[in-house]
């Protein structure tokens, strides 16, 4: 149960920064863009890869810190990151295709689901 806390507190946090961002970054360039969505994505994305290779190689500390930083935090910050970060070990493992496959699959599928969503909600609503 302890894993559990550990990724909700996390989560609860990264949620926090994720909704201050947005909107401090929306009122401040406007939404035409999705500014903040992608400044959080982005910084997202950087930030699991530092902080997983700062985990996995360069020190011996508690495996909690992986639940608490990459996978509490930053996955309640952003799972863009997580996204990105699945796809660059695909390229590093050398499965060229299966990571491109990914790549179009999720923006394809991704997209296509928001779209869905969207259709059933205002339907029910």
């Amino acid at each position: 149960m302890g894993k559990f806390f550990i990724v909700g507190i996390g989560g609860f946090m990264g949620s926090i920064l994720r909704f201050w961002v947005g909107t401090y970054i929306g009122q401040r360039m406007g939404t035409r863009f999705p500014y903040g969505t992608f400044l959080i994505n982005v910084t997202g994305s950087f930030l699991i890869g530092f902080v997983m290779t700062v985990l996995t190689e360069k020190t011996q500390l508690s495996p909690n810190w992986r639940y608490l930083i990459p996978i509490g935090f930053i996955g309640g910050y952003t799972t863009f990151s997580t996204f990105e970060f699945e796809t660059l070990r695909a390229m590093q493992d050398g499965q060229f295709a299966i990571s491109l496959l990914y790549v179009a699959l999720s923006v394809l599928a991704g997209f296509l689901m928001v779209w869905m969503g969207v259709t059933v909600g205002k339907a029910v609503a």
